[in-house]
């Protein structure tokens, strides 16, 4: 019979519990600060003493008010990370001293130039052609500048030391956060997909690091444990077809897609994208004599985000995942007027058949309107795989 980790629920929790939390942060005097994405810089934020929170982004209820003001037509993360500050219905933009923001497409460029009415903001400019030397000559002059900002906008000094162990302590995160999508590698997978992005998205609203590392690591040991003593969230003797999801920013939509899939029979044993297996993977280099922040600049230039042209380094990120993580199939997740993910699906369905692995693409948005036909769509795959796995 399986067996549920101690501490699961916790971080399932968390984003909702975490409303208190960042109330009473903000009581005791701490200084808050809301990001959107993975390229707002952790380690420079945090060595300034701000408490880095994930904004919210994820609800239709949110887009109408969005509406009144920016275009129909727009990418729903976008529409609803605007309605939420607009109307105040997300706590932790409304506790926020600073938003971060950064240039990951047009839309959220010009989201964050009304949003400055709204919240003071700050956005850090992304170049898009990763691998030229003036491109990360740009980006550390971006990420020093955002440095100065931060000390002046707080009164602080952030020294390169602090920044160090700023680095030290995201790095540990990072090699934990690893771990979590490894756990997919085992057959049957020794954690369900749904859990495993529960866990990656509610660890933010944790606030006191240390306690969030110990939980976490328990929760990582607990179900190594359980899958040897045959008590993983699947039988051991169940092979459930191995699923890959793509895409990024579809957490809105994750209902109707990611919790499907597991509800008929597939299991999602890692996620691709920003926040995937492969930005964990890569490190900053910790040096006592390079400036910290060229060594951050050098890492967050290699997110394999959709922004960045060519964007090569992400296929051949999604073949060397499928091939170590056995995957069955991919599905890649899109939103509707998301054109930089939406072209890319065609490069990610290429590798895919290059691989010799189906894939299927699901454009959506965050309303119920597409339910029924999804859930009809992802059935049908997953007998596909089932089949194919048969016939061999």
């Amino acid at each position: 019979m399986a067996t549920l980790p101690e501490h699961f629920e916790e971080f399932a929790e968390a984003r909702r519990n975490g409303f208190i939390k960042v109330m009473e942060l903000k009581e005791s005097g701490a200084d808050i600060c809301g990001t959107f994405c993975q390229y707002a810089p952790a380690e420079i934020i945090r060595a300034a003493g701000l408490y880095m929170v994930g904004l919210c982004g994820k609800s239709q209820d949110s887009i109408p008010a969005a509406e009144r003001e920016l275009p129909v037509n727009l990418c729903p993360l976008i529409k609803s990370s605007y309605g939420h500050v607009l109307e105040d219905s997300c706590p932790y933009a409304y506790f926020s001293d600073l938003v971060v923001g950064e240039t990951t497409c047009d839309g959220k460029k010009k989201m964050f130039e009304l949003l400055g009415r709204l919240k003071p903001t700050r956005v850090v400019h992304l170049p898009n052609v990763p691998d030229r030397e003036r491109s990360l000559e740009g980006w550390v002059q971006e990420l020093r500048e955002l440095r100065s900002d931060l000390e002046q906008r707080f009164q602080i000094t952030i020294t390169d030391e602090m920044l160090r162990e700023s680095i030290r302590w995201c790095n540990k995160e990072r090699v934990q956060a690893a771990r979590i999508y490894e756990l997919g590698r085992y057959d049957p997978p020794a954690i369900r997909g749904v859990d495993m992005r529960n866990i990656m998205e509610g660890e933010q609203y944790i606030f006191n690091k240390e306690e969030k590392y110990q939980k976490l690591e328990e929760i990582l040991d607990q179900c190594e444990e359980n899958w040897r003593a045959g008590k993983g969230p699947y039988p051991p003797d169940a092979h459930p077809v191995r699923i890959l999801v793509s895409g990024a920013g579809f957490g809105g939509a994750a209902e109707k897609t990611i919790n499907v899939i597991e509800e008929l029979g597939g299991a999602i044993v890692c996620y691709e994208g920003c926040s995937g297996i492969v930005s964990r993977r890569r490190l900053v280099e910790e040096s006592e004599t390079k400036d910290p922040i060229v060594c951050i600049a050098e890492k967050y230039l290699e997110v394999p985000c959709a922004v960045m042209a060519p964007n090569d380094a992400r296929f051949a990120q999604v073949e060397a995942t499928i091939d170590e993580w056995k995957v069955d199939g991919v599905v890649s997740i899109t939103l509707h007027s998301c054109n930089p993910f939406g072209i890319e699906t065609y490069n990610i369905q290429r590798v895919c058949e290059q691989c010799g692995v189906p894939h299927l693409h699901i454009c959506t948005d965050f309303s119920d309107g597409d339910q029924g036909q999804i859930r009809t769509r992802i059935e049908a795959f997953l007998e596909l795989l089932q089949e194919r796995r048969e016939a061999v």
